[in-house]
């Protein structure tokens, strides 16, 4: 029995660690006691011999729904059966020890209902040993040890936990599954946990500034965003999974349990943006003691501990998400050159800095070397913003960001009057902006290319504007919006990165539409006056979102249904930054049609209605 589709599933965290489970009552996947430790449920990745837990009625379903209790992280889902109406809560209480708890609730009639907790530790590898325990079971693997707390009885199987009860109309029951640490926990309360869950994330919500045009999908989106947010260090993971195609049945399956520089910025105008302050000033501080360990190089990503990412394998035994292989584990990007992580990391800094959260004195140190090692490698080619597996190139994205970093960096000296080689700067900057005009425009169509040594498009160009790097209204913008659109775009009106047949990317097959490089082509065409196209096209991107108001990271247009890793937080990123973009533009009838400088991005985020204008740099 293959996995239910992607958007089938709601997503459960306590920032810790990260669950998914489908609207029939299974969690087919799950991560414990951290975002990035090895799975106990991989069924969503092959079968459920790779570990899952159900929950559901014994037969007869009429119909299902599933839904998240508002403004919260608690996933219902209701069963219809023959005999009754059943519902189901999943969550994952704040407090210590990670732990999922579920909470079957009779509706109507009298409801059998099965438990089946199949762990498979070792990301669906190891059946665990079972042994008897005063409040359930434990479940021993080599590495890792579960428990099962239930209120009824439970028999053991070949590994396999099992039992059958009946539910009636009023009644409620309780199953806890937990990671025990070294120290001893109490066993949580289901029903204390569940009103605690809820008064946590509904509080936080209520702390959202943001009270223009799609609030409850903004909501829906900050929420899964503070979900994927690390506790302990404020790292903000890309997405709570691995594997997940963004081809079906093709090999580009990658693992994004991992915390990208290249995201930075964007998440924190999210943040600022709607009122999260503390949030935002959190993931500043990861960002900065990640470049302080590690300052030799920057690294494109990081451990959520803010430690180095090293090695990439695949598990063999998993067959992948409908037979998407190989299925792999770690992420090799991790040593790669990407140029373009030294802009997005000042310019992070920088926006911080504007928006009033100061950086540590000891931060300018690392900067300046950072700044130094990009002095003498901004030159090269690199892997670019896409991680390609192919020979490095000279991607346009990756030359402008890094006069994104020399740009931010001369700002940041003078209104901080901090010691710099200025003139140095100034010199790097103009000599990569004339590079760019030089080798990676294509004068005869008007618009930029991929790189240098191609007449190829790249939807990453979309970003130039929103980075202050040319004004969304210029012509040369223009034509790369109309090119983009026009050679990368789908007939549903969303956007692929590049073409993959262009074999840029070292690969084999296609992948479907990047929904993040949609909202940044929303983005583009609201700065530029053009609202009521730039709002059509959000309104389409938030049909691309589950029942649940979740986003994966690509959209098969053909099939429509959801590719790639999900939650994707770049995506709901996107979602945020455009609502706020669009609303905006709206307040003000037409913005200006100008680059948004990142000190002006950062106060209309901020909610400050700062007039942006034209970025100095602009040609």
């Amino acid at each position: 029995m293959a996995a239910l589709p992607i958007a089938e599933h709601a997503f459960l965290s306590n920032q810790r660690s990260a669950a998914l489970v489908d609207r029939q009552g299974c969690i087919d996947w799950a991560c414990l006691p951290r975002f990035d430790a090895a799975a106990c449920f991989a069924a969503l990745l092959g079968t459920p011999q790779h570990g899952h837990w159900t929950i559901a009625p014994q037969g007869g379903l009429r119909r299902t729904t599933q839904h998240y209790l508002r403004d919260s992280m608690v996933a219902v889902t209701e069963f219809d059966s023959e005999d009754g109406r059943v519902r189901l809560f999943d969550f994952m209480p704040l407090s210590r020890p990670e732990a999922i708890i579920r909470i079957v609730e009779g509706i109507q009639g009298s409801v059998p209902m099965q438990l089946e907790c199949a762990a498979r530790l070792e990301y669906g590898a190891q059946p665990p040993r079972l042994e008897p325990c005063d409040f359930g079971w434990r479940m021993h693997g080599e590495t890792q040890l579960l428990q099962l707390a239930a209120p009824i009885a439970v028999s053991a199987d070949a590994g396999t936990l099992a039992a059958r009860f009946r539910i009636d109309a009023g009644a409620r029951a309780g199953f806890v599954l937990l990671h025990p640490d070294a120290t001893e926990h109490a066993l949580p309360a289901p029903e204390r946990a569940l009103r605690d869950c809820i008064h946590y994330w509904q509080h936080w919500a209520t702390r959202c500034t943001y009270d223009g045009p799609y609030r409850d999908n903004v909501v829906r989106s900050l929420l899964t965003l503070k979900a994927m947010i690390y506790a302990p260090t404020g790292a903000i993971l890309a997405a709570p999974t691995l594997g997940l195609p963004e081809a079906l049945g093709g090999e580009r399956n990658w693992d994004y349990r991992y915390c990208w520089i290249r995201d930075a910025s964007f998440m924190l105008y999210a943040l600022l943006g709607n009122g999260y302050l503390a949030e935002a000033r959190q993931w500043r501080d990861c960002l900065v003691r990640m470049t302080d360990s590690y300052p030799e190089q920057l690294r494109p990503l990081y451990r959520i501990d803010g430690g180095p990412c090293y090695g990439e394998w695949a598990a063999p035994w998993l067959p992948g998400y409908r037979d998407s292989r190989p299925v792999r584990i770690g992420n090799d990007a991790a040593g790669q050159v990407q140029l373009d992580t030294y802009g997005e990391l000042m310019d992070v800094l920088y926006v911080a800095q504007e928006s009033g959260l100061d950086v540590p004195e000891e931060a300018w140190e690392t900067q300046l070397r950072l700044m130094a090692d990009l002095s003498r490698r901004w030159q090269q080619p690199d892997n670019g913003i896409w991680e390609v597996r192919g020979p490095p190139r000279h991607f346009v994205h990756s030359k402008a960001m890094a006069w994104v970093a020399f740009d931010r960096a001369i700002a940041k000296a003078r209104r901080l009057n901090r010691p710099a080689p200025l003139a140095h700067w100034q010199a790097q900057r103009e000599a990569i902006r004339d590079e760019i005009y030089r080798h990676g425009f294509d004068a005869r169509r008007g618009c930029f290319r991929q790189h240098y040594a191609t007449d190829e498009l790249d939807a990453s160009l979309l970003l130039l504007p929103l980075l202050g790097f040319i004004a969304a209204d210029h012509p040369h913008m223009r034509g790369t919006v109309a090119a983009i659109r026009r050679e990368l775009g789908t007939p549903d009106g969303l956007l692929r990165r590049y073409r993959s047949s262009s074999a840029v990317d070292g690969l084999e097959g296609e992948e479907g539409a990047f929904l993040p490089c949609a909202f940044w082509l929303v983005d583009c065409l609201a700065l530029d006056g053009q609202l009521d196209e730039a709002q059509a096209l959000f309104e389409t991107l938030l049909r691309r979102g589950s029942p649940l108001g979740l986003y994966s990271e690509e959209w098969d247009s053909e099939r429509g249904e959801m590719l790639g890793n999900f939650p994707q937080s770049l995506t709901h990123v996107g979602l945020i930054n455009s609502a706020r973009i669009l609303s905006d533009c709206a307040h003000w009838g037409t913005l200006p049609a100008a680059a948004l400088r990142p000190e002006h991005h950062a106060a209309l985020q901020a909610g400050r209605r700062k007039q942006p204008g034209r970025c100095a740099d602009s040609p």
